[in-house]
């Protein structure tokens, strides 16, 4: 049984309000160069420290559309270049992400890389380089990328593993940018900004969520991103119990140990009190 095609406008992927980030440094700066010298960029960084949101702000910047592949282990080198697919009676090609990209000069994000299977994402390798290319087998074409066309990908080292890790071959193709947990003062203008919270509450939102950061790798595989502290403060904004808002967004999210949530709930407790 073969799927039915799905048609996207370029429109749809144009990002039409200025998302709001705050630099950490000058990644904004070395982007823009990026953007302009036609070089790929890999963004390093934990889980919810704000790589997405600064390519879509950097998009909007740019001007540029944004088309995101989230990328998982099934995902195959079909599902980012194209396919055949049924439309209405009759069988016809269908651009995949990647493809479409290309053809309109978009940004091209590849979020969290390292989970897309090593021979699916060996079809990026051409677009890497001088060549600036890529090649649709099925069609027996190669397609040339325009000069605003870039590619971007995001990857998480903390999860790498033997097994789940991003090729040499794929890894220097790249330059690289390494993000990071913002500042504690900057984390809370962004968790003031994007929550509604009061400076005093998004304060001791950090506070904890530097606490639980130091416990990675001591019982906890991962901290608390930035995103669960604004999601935090949301749900306090809108009048959910403090603890209650603490310990959905901030703590169950990040371990299923009964004890650990334990010990993390008494050390909200003695800040918060």
């Amino acid at each position: 049984m073969m799927t039915k095609a799905v048609e996207h406008r370029i429109e749809d992927f144009t990002i039409k309000e200025e998302p709001f980030y705050m630099p950490l440094g000058d990644e904004i700066t070395i982007f823009k160069q990026a953007y302009q010298s036609k070089l790929p960029v890999m963004l390093k960084g934990p889980t919810g420290c704000g790589k997405t949101r600064f390519l879509e702000h950097m998009a909007f910047r740019l001007q540029r559309p944004l088309i995101t592949i989230a990328c998982h282990e099934d995902l195959t080198t079909s599902d980012l270049v194209g396919r055949y697919l049924l439309k209405g009676t009759e069988t016809v090609w269908n651009d995949g992400p990647l493809t479409t990209a290309v053809k309109t000069g978009a940004i091209c994000y590849l979020d969290e890389v390292v989970e897309a299977r090593k021979d699916t994402t060996v079809v990026i390798h051409p677009l890497t380089d001088n060549r600036r290319v890529l090649p649709i087998e099925k069609k027996g074409e190669i397609l040339t990328a325009p000069d605003d066309f870039m590619l971007v990908v995001s990857y998480n080292p903390g999860y790498q593993t033997f097994l789940k890790d991003l090729k040499q071959s794929t890894k220097q193709r790249f330059i690289a940018m390494d993000f990071d947990y913002p500042t504690a003062d900057l984390e809370k203008q962004v968790v003031v900004k994007e929550s509604g919270v009061s400076e005093e509450i998004a304060e001791k939102l950090i506070e904890l969520a530097h606490k639980i950061r130091n416990l990675k790798n001591r019982g906890l595989e991962e901290g608390v991103s930035t995103r669960l502290l604004i999601y935090a403060g949301q749900l306090i904004s809108e009048r959910i119990d403090l603890m209650n808002a603490v310990r959905v967004a901030m703590i169950k999210p990040i371990t299923d140990d009964e004890a650990m949530q334990i010990s993390l709930e008494e050390i909200a407790v003695s800040i918060f009190s």
